[in-house]
């Protein structure tokens, strides 16, 4: 029925984790492979973000070439999946009606239904109803094993920040249950992963409980998953300011399986900015927290989320979050111009900074931001760092690539039999966006983990 699944993937590391998925579904319900030849499928899928401007239009934009091939091949199932399916249900098909299955993040574990139906009934589907925790219960196990890998652990979002579209697309903040994620990790590392990245909305607004009552909340819940001895690394992504409390403070910077490195989103340096935002905290209690993790680990590298331009941004509202980036040393960032999402708070506000204004604000804070990242490769020149090796470099064969505990890429010599270890490296180079380097120690002792 379907032999052959082509998939686009828009947003953040939540769809990714998510496209995975919908492939291993597919794999285990029809022996369908992934194909990266659209012409070539029987099934293309399409999961959407609605976090940025524009989104509707890259969606319908992508279906209108994708109705040329249906047009070629009746038989090909379109299917539109994520956030702006779960804004636009059916309007999807009103406006495009060669589309066959339009489903929610929520309803992606029904895919093999909704395709099966779709197929035996000739007609089309819509499910983007919000299931409590349903979708973690019918998901497999990954079939695809890497070195890292990802595990969703909550999702949705409680804090209805003025500009965010994810409490209406995701729906609100479920916790999976701890054992079912243990489980998870458990069967990863039993086929290899050595590095845990936890997914959320709002990772760390993770609660649940264990089966014998006693509560666990998202600082304990890394303690359990650091017991596991073949996890050898675990970052998570994205947390809030809010639910960043004392004892994950403490977890995090006493074992060093938690690394170096740590996104923790401030959005803008202005108290104003975040008070319009709806973000709950001030200027002064995020640079407490960085203040925290850096007294007790001044190696920590810090990445955040920026938003430029939003209303009522000023030239001095902007100068407040080019200080804050100073006083940080931020040396990565997600950042992005401001742009009204429809039925958002901040939507009804009035968008007085100029576009032109914006993108003069955007490019000066990103090269900002990668002069902080250029200072910090080149003072890690020489330095001797723990390495994950992930994969083969793609350009060069003869070489290997992974991520220092600070999340830096680096190149090196190496073959096929570091892959998925940690190892000592020696850093001799600091390039535009990656490290070169070379094994510390002698080929006896070179695997650290």
């Amino acid at each position: 029925m379907i032999n052959k699944a082509f998939i686009q993937t828009f947003g953040c590391q939540m769809n990714e984790y998510d496209s995975e998925k919908i492939i291993d579904l597919l794999k285990n319900h029809f022996a369908a492979e992934a194909t990266l030849a659209a012409d070539q499928a029987d099934i293309l899928i399409m999961n959407t973000c609605s976090i940025r401007e524009k989104a509707q239009e890259k969606v319908f934009s992508l279906l209108g070439k994708w109705k040329k091939l249906k047009q070629k091949n009746p038989d090909i199932l379109i299917a539109v999946g994520g956030c702006v399916a779960s804004q636009e249900g059916d309007a999807i098909i009103k406006r495009a009606p060669y589309v066959d299955i339009v489903f929610g993040p929520q309803t992606l574990h029904k895919l093999p239904h909704l395709v099966s139906e779709s197929k035996l009934h000739k007609k089309r589907v819509v499910d983007i109803k919000f299931y409590k925790n349903e979708k973690f219960s019918y998901l497999p196990n990954a079939i695809d094993i890497k070195p890292t890998a990802f595990v969703s652990i909550m999702e949705g979002c409680n804090k209805f920040c003025a500009f965010c579209v994810v409490p209406y697309t995701r729906g609100e903040e479920l916790s999976r249950p701890v054992e079912d994620i243990l489980d998870e990790i458990v069967h990863l590392t039993q086929k290899g992963v050595s590095e845990i990245n936890l997914l959320g909305q709002n990772v760390n607004a993770y609660k649940s409980q264990l089966v014998n009552g006693k509560q666990v909340k998202f600082s304990f819940l890394l303690e359990l998953i650091a017991l596991i001895d073949e996890v050898k690394r675990i970052r998570f992504t994205t947390s809030h300011p809010i639910d960043f409390d004392a004892d994950l403070i403490n977890v995090i910077t006493s074992d060093s399986k938690f690394g170096s490195y740590l996104h923790l989103p401030i959005q803008s340096g202005s108290n104003k900015i975040l008070k319009a935002m709806k973000r709950g905290y001030s200027r002064e209690y995020f640079l407490k927290i960085v203040e925290k993790l850096k007294s007790r680990n001044p190696k920590l590298s810090l990445s955040s989320d920026f938003i430029v331009g939003f209303p009522g941004e000023t030239a001095s509202d902007f100068e407040e979050t080019l200080n804050v980036i100073d006083h940080v040393g931020f040396d990565h960032s997600f950042s992005f111009l401001y742009s009204p999402r429809p039925g958002t708070p901040a939507s009804m506000l009035n968008d007085e900074v100029s576009i032109e204004e914006k993108q003069r604000r955007l490019e000066i804070l990103q090269a900002k931001i990668n002069s902080n990242a250029q200072r910090i490769s080149q003072d890690m020149v020489g330095s001797v760092e723990k390495v994950l090796i992930e994969n083969l470099s793609k350009k060069n064969k003869n070489e290997i690539t992974g991520r220092t505990e600070n999340n830096k890429w680096v190149n090196l010599p190496g073959d096929h039999q570091f892959i998925g270890k940690i190892i000592e490296v020696q850093i001799t180079h600091a390039m535009s966006n990656s490290l070169r380097g070379r094994m510390a120690l002698p080929a006896q002792e070179r695997i650290y983990a």
